[in-house]
């Protein structure tokens, strides 16, 4: 079969090969066997299932949280005329149905669904009448309670097994502690063990960690310096990712910014702009990132604290896809690991709290105890926190908990574009025209300038119809619901808002309990990870490297020798003579006038910027330099 594969790979991806362990995971699967793929960011976790399903007859499940995810992949499928969609909250029912439809009829190689879709009688009914050569289970760290990302509903995939009882399944992932290696093979059902893990080692990656409340200076400075290439900048918040982009292009960096709250328009907009190379620079949240495949990005930055050592990972190893030296930089401030701390504790509020937020869901959706189960609604997170007077952070992490326990699933589906389906037979067509003579003008402008309304749900603008017919958009948009309601068509109007769809009924409170991996094991375990990131933070002893594969128990390895614990123990052994150099130097300049520290570091051309930031360090602290509130040095005068 490996020719096989090695044609599909070369006629629809362009590739003459595989990279390592893509093929023998791929051979393993067309054997039909359970397998656990363990490969790095940017290591081609998507070939090793979309190979295989092409070589095989029948449809691929593939099973993923990320909306965007299914979107770009989709695309990426359909732009080389491989048949595939995605199931997501939000879409029309009957846009759901047909995908259906489309799959148990064998019209489809790729059908891509959450997690949360598998517990739905459609997909169940739908599952048993297809045939699925491969279930493909991305992000499957999700499903071990002892992951990072821990999701119920991700349990509910090993009860679809018995569906399909002669389907393997590959379950993929980026990070994984032995702990979690294990309990995935355990919870999807595995046979047996089969596992390919390739070293997380990055060669080309020099992680680095400074203790420096300059973060702006270093941030500048490390950017100006990068001449080729991209860079993604790592924010905790929203409100901060603008100001930082704005910031930098205040001082003629090529900068903008992305977050899960812009509308889905402008969220392609911007990663396309920066995917082309016309922005340097991304400043994101950690929504950014996941399923990006960009070769050039040379830097990555966080200038706040991450949760765990599994999400900082991950985010720096979207440096160097291209194997060429990158380097990743975690900034640390004074009130970092406090922050983090307190972080922590808004994040896992006390149960009764949760209660009062749960039922104040549905107050503000107005769904009675009972009902709901199925229906999607638009959801603003922070009109429903002011209304409330609740906490936005404590109310968001409330909101995650119910989506892990299944009982919410949250969508960022803003601005999705209407879609209409002219389900009416052709016959139908002429009769329905004549019958309804003040239709016919959008009717005809929908035949003309909508290839496939007929047979599937199209992308539809109201303002381009309005325009091209005549009408005002609002006569379009009654129109399409007045036909909607003859049944000549299925119109699914655009959102402006997220979505937020009610896996299950509207609980009572009085039962309402939280299961302990979702809320007391979970807490356990995020209190750890924190600690790890602490820990690593505050380790300048060892390599970086050397830690964070430690952290995946992947031992043996080198020190990298570039790192900044590296690099200072190199500084410390063969530099005393730098350093006089470096302080003489700085007592030169510092003579002319003050000088703001990260300036100063700028203008000691010649010599390594941790060397410099150490030595002026150690003159502030020996009482030669003194610096004010505003980070200015000077030079300490004697009394």
């Amino acid at each position: 079969m490996s020719q096989r594969t090695r044609s599909i790979l070369k006629q629809y991806w362009g590739y003459p090969s595989f990279r390592p362990l893509q093929e023998e995971i791929v051979d393993a699967v067309v054997a039909g066997r359970d397998t656990l793929a363990l490969l790095p960011t940017g290591g081609g976790k998507s070939i090793c299932f979309q190979v295989p399903a092409m070589a095989m007859e029948g449809i691929c499940v593939v099973i993923t949280p990320l909306i965007a995810l299914m979107k770009d992949q989709v695309a990426h499928l359909l732009a080389k005329r491989i048949p595939a969609a995605a199931i997501y909250s939000g879409l029309h029912p009957e846009q759901v149905e047909l995908i259906y439809n489309q799959a148990v009829y064998g019209r489809l190689k790729f059908l891509y669904v959450s997690p949360e879709r598998l517990r739905t009688d459609l997909f169940l009914e739908a599952i048993k009448r297809m045939k699925v050569n491969l279930l493909a289970v991305d992000e499957s760290h999700c499903i071990s309670q002892w992951g990072y990302d821990f999701r119920p509903p991700y349990l509910k995939i090993a009860e679809i097994r018995p569906y399909i009882p002669n389907t393997p399944v590959l379950a993929l992932t980026a990070t994984a502690t032995a702990k979690v290696v294990d309990d995935i093979q355990f919870r999807l059902g595995f046979k047996e063990k089969n596992v390919f893990q390739s070293s997380f080692e990055r060669l080309n990656l020099t992680y680095n960690v400074y203790h420096e409340p300059d973060k702006y200076g270093v941030l500048y400075r490390k950017l100006q310096a990068m001449e080729k290439g991209s860079a993604i900048v790592y924010v905790r918040n929203r409100k901060k990712t603008q100001v930082i982009a704005e910031w930098l292009q205040s001082v003629g960096i090529s900068a903008t910014f992305y977050h899960a709250g812009l509308d889905s328009k402008t969220r392609d907009e911007r990663q396309d702009l920066w995917m082309r190379g016309k922005v340097k620079v991304m400043v994101a949240t950690n929504a950014f990132g996941m399923g990006i495949d960009k070769p050039d990005v040379r830097l990555v930055i966080h200038l706040d604290l991450p949760d765990s050592i599994e999400a900082y990972f991950q985010e720096a190893g979207r440096a160097g896809r291209d194997l060429k030296p990158s380097e990743a930089f975690l900034l640390v401030s004074g009130q970092d690991v406090e922050q983090l701390e307190n972080s922590f504790r808004q994040s896992y509020p006390e149960m009764e709290r949760i209660k009062q937020i749960y039922n104040a869901l549905g107050t503000y959706l107005k769904v009675p105890v009972g009902a709901g189960e199925g229906e999607s609604y638009p959801f603003d997170l922070g009109d429903f926190a002011k209304t409330y007077h609740l906490g936005l952070m404590e109310t968001f992490s409330a909101l995650k908990m119910f989506e892990k326990e299944g009982m919410i699933a949250l969508s960022e589906s803003f601005n999705e574009p209407s879609k209409v389906w002219i389900k009416a037979p052709r016959e139908d067509l002429y009769r329905f025209q004549v019958a309804f003579p003040q239709f016919d003008t959008l009717i005809k402008y929908m035949l003309r300038n909508l290839p496939g309304v007929l047979s599937d749900f199209v992308k539809f603008e109201e303002e381009a119809a309005a325009q091209k017919t005549g009408l005002k958009v609002g006569q379009v948009t009654a129109m399409l619901k007045k036909m909607e309601s003859y049944n000549f068509l299925s119109y699914d109007p655009r959102k402006d808002k997220p979505q937020l769809q009610l896996v299950t009924e509207m609980l009572d409170t009085r039962y309402f309990m939280l299961s302990n991996e979702t809320y007391l094991d979970r807490k356990k375990d995020a209190a750890e990870r924190i600690k790890a990131v602490i820990d690593f933070v505050n380790n300048d002893q060892e390599c970086r490297s050397i830690q964070l594969l430690r952290y995946f128990n992947e031992t043996g390895s080198h020190a990298c020798g570039r790192c900044d614990v590296c690099a200072h123990h190199a500084s410390h052994e063969l530099s005393v003579k730098a350093f006089d150099q470096i302080r003489d130097r700085v007592l030169e300049l510092l003579r002319q006038g003050p000088m703001p520290v990260g300036r100063l570091a700028e203008v000691c051309q010649g010599y390594d910027e941790e060397e410099v930031m150490d030595t002026i360090r150690w003159m502030i602290d020996d009482g030669v330099l003194e610096k004010d509130d505003d980070e200015v040095l000077t030079v300490k005068q004697k009394k």
